[in-house]
């Protein structure tokens, strides 16, 4: 029986998009056909290439309503979002303005007795794996400057949206970028890491789970192929005395909230100077309870379910014990928490180092606050984490922020 992938709707749990899986020798003739196709299309003009690929991206605002749908569908962000395409397509816009400046000769002398540069030269065939959380963002990110810059280029994204890579395809070839050029593969992991393995590809992109990096680092051991490794955090947020503090709580709730937390670079704790701590809690409680959780597709809902229920579960097993242990969970369980993938946005004091809330990834809407004494204590907690990414200061000073910008371990 031919083995499947199979994308389950966290809005009702049915099977949503069905793909079957390449088998190792098709996976195998289309990575070739990539290399086959690369010298052809890297020998384009510049100009010609960075026209296809904005063509493209316009196609695919073109169908942003289906897609936002469809996003719903399979991940269960509120279609009252609209979509990534505006993300999308501002990046796109940015990468091809830089294009011509970003891959030019460096030159290095140009005298009558020696021309030396440095070319910029395409890879290859660079092969993308794209998660599920910001599935079109994420994709882009790699694929377009890729294409850009000559490369061929090898899609497998994540089966929880498994729709996006055809959507992608499709509409790169309805603009004529060749088949052969981008082409959108379902695999298996034993086959991903066996071509990996096998050195099929001149560079890989992965976005995702930390775990699954290093597997993709193991799997690539030894074939000296490029890696960009963009994985999970644990990203904290500060907010110092003299902060704008509304200011401060809407943009570190929301950070924290938003795509029900499920974001690489979300904020996942906060430290408050202890003069502002109560009042901050109060706020960002009343901020939790201001969602309105529910079906995605229902224009009102402005927080839908997380993409899957073992996910939900991790983040309600962390809650769990961090209550157990004595930790304080400031929101009411919403009506439509349903013990699945919807799940209530928490907020959480009484938080210590010891709880896996505040060490380990939660990827969800919890989020832990504690007090702080000072910028020493601030920066104790913030950088004691084995996770990297990114961080959020609250001050009028910019020079302070500047200081503990320095301090940080990220």
């Amino acid at each position: 029986m031919t083995q499947t992938l199979k994308c389950i709707s966290p809005v009702d749990g049915s099977v949503y998009a069905e793909r079957p899986v390449l088998t190792p020798d098709d996976a195998r003739a289309a990575v070739d056909a990539a290399r086959a196709a690369q010298p052809a299309w890297a020998a384009r003009p510049l100009a010609e290439r960075i026209a296809l690929v904005k063509a493209g991206i316009e196609r695919l605002g073109a169908i942003n309503d289906q897609v936002t749908e469809e996003l719903a569908w399979m991940m269960g962000r509120p279609t009252r979002y609209g979509g990534e395409f505006r993300g999308v397509d501002e990046r796109t816009q940015y990468m091809a303005e830089i294009a011509a400046e970003g891959l030019a000769d460096l030159v290095l002398e140009d005298s009558d007795s020696f021309r030396r540069f440095i070319r910029r030269a395409p890879h290859g065939v660079v092969f993308v794996i794209a998660p599920w959380n910001y599935p079109y963002m994420t994709a882009i990110n790699t694929i377009v400057p890729a294409l850009i810059a000559g490369n061929t280029v090898v899609l497998k994204h994540a089966t929880q949206t498994l729709l996006v890579g055809e959507r992608l395809a499709q509409c790169f070839h309805e603009a004529g970028v060749p088949g052969d050029v981008f082409q959108n593969l379902f695999l298996d992991h034993d086959t991903t890491e066996e071509l990996i393995s096998a050195g099929a590809f001149d560079f890989i992109n992965f976005t995702g789970s930390v775990a699954g990096g290093a597997r993709i680092e193991r799997a690539a051991a030894g074939t000296f192929t490029g890696l960009g490794l963009e994985l999970g955090g644990k990203d904290p947020g500060y907010v110092c005395e003299d902060a704008d503090l509304d200011a401060a709580v809407a943009t570190l709730m929301d950070a924290a909230m938003y795509n029900a937390g499920q974001c690489c670079c979300g904020i996942e704790r906060i430290y408050v100077h202890e003069s502002l701590f109560d009042a901050f809690v109060a706020k960002a409680v009343d901020f939790a309870r201001a969602y309105k959780l529910g079906n995605p597709l229902d224009s009102a809902t402005t927080l839908g379910p997380m993409a899957a229920k073992r996910f939900a579960d991790v983040v309600r097993a962390q809650i769990a014990e961090a209550v157990a242990e004595g930790a304080t969970a400031h929101v009411e369980t919403f009506p439509e928490d349903d013990g699945g993938t919807y799940l209530t946005p928490q907020v959480l004091t009484g938080v210590t180092h010891d709880m896996e809330v505040m060490t380990e990834e939660s990827f969800g809407p919890v989020v832990g606050i504690m007090p702080v004494k000072d910028d020493a204590e601030a920066l104790d907690y913030m950088n004691d984490s084995q996770y990297g990414l990114t961080v959020s200061l609250w001050t009028q000073d910019p020079d302070r922020a500047e200081r503990l910008g320095d301090a940080l371990e990220t």
